[in-house]
């Protein structure tokens, strides 16, 4: 019995260094090296308290709804987009807005691009460039804006005549498209556009992964919670999407650079 123990101990350790050794291990490991979990976390705090109040002001705006944006982000049901609905509610002063107020708004949401630049950075081993990466921010702010119109517009145009398939595939090849247009303006060129693809089109399939999901799970767990917690709950489940956001971004980008970087590779 202690020889078969034994053995089964030395076969489960020589399982887990293959699996270290393997491209699963690789990945994990630059994952940890990136600390994803830590970062989606950050990256979740600071949309809900910065992010958020500038897309609200933005879509008033725009004359957008700002719910009906984070609906379609989320893959929402009607129930579930709903509830999301209530917490945008318009208060009795909410057309003013002062000066220092908007510069506090347009500083949180630099602070969020600002966080997914250095995401990029350091995946990508380009080095800040500083000041100049404001304006970058900049433009991937108006792209994520732009973003979010054409998701909302297509999906009143393809409507349910679309079926989900077509829905599904236009929903895909645009993720895909603003992800690597995201890269190549938060890196400001450093990196070229074929070098980006593979970590734009692992992002654009996680990204679709997680918009299956979501509209799977979080339709349900939105409202469930807030029928159970109110808009709490709602929040709570919004905050549990932006942490899946973040390692969906982390995930798609790694996998990506890992695919150049074994491409690159001289055979053996």
């Amino acid at each position: 019995m202690r020889v078969w123990l034994s053995g089964l101990g030395r076969r489960g350790r020589a399982a887990v260094q293959r699996l270290r050794a393997g491209e699963p291990g690789r990945l994990w490991s630059r994952l940890n090296a990136v600390d994803f979990y830590g970062n989606s976390f950050q990256l979740a705090a600071l949309a809900i308290l910065c992010f958020f109040p500038f897309l609200i002001v933005v879509t008033a705006a725009a004359g957008r709804d700002a719910a009906a944006v984070v609906a379609g982000w989320l893959g929402l049901n009607r129930q579930a987009a709903e509830d999301v609905a209530a917490l945008f509610k318009p208060g009795q002063d909410s057309g003013s807005l002062t000066i220092a107020s908007a510069c506090v708004l347009v500083i949180g949401a630099l602070a969020v691009a600002g966080t997914l630049q250095r995401w990029y950075e350091r995946v990508f081993d380009v080095r800040g460039r500083g000041w100049r990466g404001i304006a970058a921010q900049f433009c991937w702010l108006a792209a994520l804006l732009a973003y979010g119109a054409v998701q909302a517009t297509a999906g009143r145009a393809l409507g349910p005549a679309g079926g989900p398939v077509l829905q599904g595939l236009f929903g895909f090849a645009l993720a895909t498209l603003f992800w690597w247009a995201s890269m190549k303006v938060l890196l400001m060129g450093a990196v070229s556009w074929r070098v980006l693809f593979p970590a734009a089109l692992a992002t654009g399939v996680c990204w679709m992964g997680l918009g299956v999901f979501s509209a799977q799970f979080f339709s349900a767990a939105i409202v469930e919670n807030e029928q159970s917690y109110g808009p709490i709950g709602v929040i709570m489940i919004i905050l549990s999407w932006l942490v899946a956001m973040g390692v969906v971004i982390h995930l798609g980008s790694i996998v990506g650079r890992m695919y150049v970087e074994r491409r690159s590779r001289p055979p053996g």
